[in-house]
């Protein structure tokens, strides 16, 4: 990432005094992420592959954590922490590297930090995961319904931004807990909080947040169960807009196009969001009735981990600063396409000075076109008028560097 990110925040023009400090609240499980890339196929049995590229990052819910941080949203991130060297690199990443609030964070003694090692060949990626449920802490309520299994979701994806808020957490110390968190008892009053959906799950703080005043973004994970059941899923009843995929939104709406799946989402929640994958997104606002289409931006895939996640921290800015409906769409596709480019899981995020970059790059294309480019128009309000030139030299996602 960058040093020299453009100063930009995405909400200072409705920034308040009595607002919330925070902008954006997530919870979840921190694996460290191993990635290896450039391999050209699948490892095969018995025999031993060698990549051409390899990157360590914390991965898991960082992967969302980073992507908003980079995008100027003041991010607030409730999760356990190993007491291993992987969780304290974790910890440092996320707090000292990216500036996000861990001060609702905790480090488990005697916890090692959940691994999940990616590998990405033919513009997909395999992953092996390993790690067990982190105990809770003292006196936390348990969430309803059936219970996590152990061994939490691998991570499914993608500097400190100007404005954002300095850490208030403790900073992790080796072989020692940090103070026990206020959360889940009581999350952080924020703009925005994001939650991730599972059949016949409550978490309580998801409702707390919304009555707080937070918008929840949801997504969801495929349903083990097979019974693609709306109902199944209490928190949506909580929910601003939902973000599953084209065939989580067919099968969870009964229908057969990913269009007519949004509009019946529409029906359940304010905002319904479908992934489209190569071709794009389409969004409903069933508030107004208003749909969008955004095809996807073309690039060449290095590493897909993140890039679900990059899409939405991309869509919350936008809803955040209260973007059209299009230009949220277009803004999420083009920040989860600039991920895509890099490996790293949460360190490939893009921040404003890659998307300045790409649009000072991309305007200058002589085989653009002017219909393409007017899509992306919004961002001349945004960005500054000069920018360095892509691509941008990456920082060298690893462990073991002492400078």
């Amino acid at each position: 990432m960058s040093t020299d990110t453009p100063g930009i925040d995405p909400l200072q023009a409705l920034r308040a005094p009595r607002d919330p400090a925070c902008d954006v609240f997530l919870t979840g499980p921190v694996f460290l992420d191993i990635i290896f890339t450039g391999l050209d196929s699948a490892p095969v049995r018995g025999t031993e592959s060698w990549a051409r590229g390899m990157g360590s990052s914390p991965g898991g819910v960082a992967n969302m954590a980073t992507a908003l941080a980079r995008l100027g949203l003041r991010t607030s991130l409730a999760a356990a922490f190993g007491d291993d060297h992987y969780g304290e690199y974790c910890w440092d990443a996320l707090e000292q590297g990216e500036g996000i609030d861990l001060s609702m964070s905790h480090t488990v003694p005697g916890w090692h930090s959940p691994v999940t090692v990616s590998m990405a060949y033919e513009g997909e990626r395999t992953m092996v995961s390993h790690g067990h449920e982190a105990p809770a802490p003292a006196g936390a309520p348990a969430s309803t319904g059936t219970t996590a299994p152990t061994g939490a979701p691998a991570s499914t994806g993608t500097t400190a931004p100007t404005g954002a808020p300095a850490s208030t957490g403790t900073t992790a110390p080796t072989g020692a807990a940090a103070p026990v968190p206020a959360f889940p008892r009581c999350p952080p009053r924020a703009r925005a909080a994001i939650a991730s959906l599972a059949p016949g799950r409550s978490e309580p703080w998801v409702a707390t947040a919304a009555r707080n005043g937070a918008m929840v973004f949801a997504d969801v994970g495929w349903d083990e169960t097979g019974r693609w059941d709306l109902d199944a899923l209490p928190d949506l009843a909580h929910c601003e807009a939902f973000l599953p995929n084209a065939e989580e939104a067919m099968r969870y709406t009964r229908t057969d196009c990913p269009r007519a799946a949004a509009h019946a989402l529409a029906e359940r929640v304010p905002l319904a969001v479908v992934t489209l994958g190569a071709e794009g997104a389409y969004a409903v606002d069933g508030r107004t009735g208003v749909a969008a289409a955004v095809p996807a931006i073309e690039v060449e895939a290095l590493d897909p981990t993140g890039a679900g996640d990059v899409f939405v921290a991309g869509f919350v800015t936008g809803t955040l600063a209260d973007w059209p409906l299009a230009d949220r769409l277009a803004f999420a596709g083009l920040t989860a396409a600039l991920s895509v480019q890099e490996f790293g899981g949460s360190l490939s995020a893009p921040g404003w000075a890659e998307i300045a970059a790409w649009w000072q790059l991309i305007r200058t294309c002589a085989s653009q076109d002017p219909a393409a480019l007017e899509r992306y128009a919004f961002l001349d309000d945004l960005l500054p008028t000069t920018a360095r030139a892509w691509p941008l030299r990456r920082a060298v996602p690893t462990i073991g560097f002492r400078q």
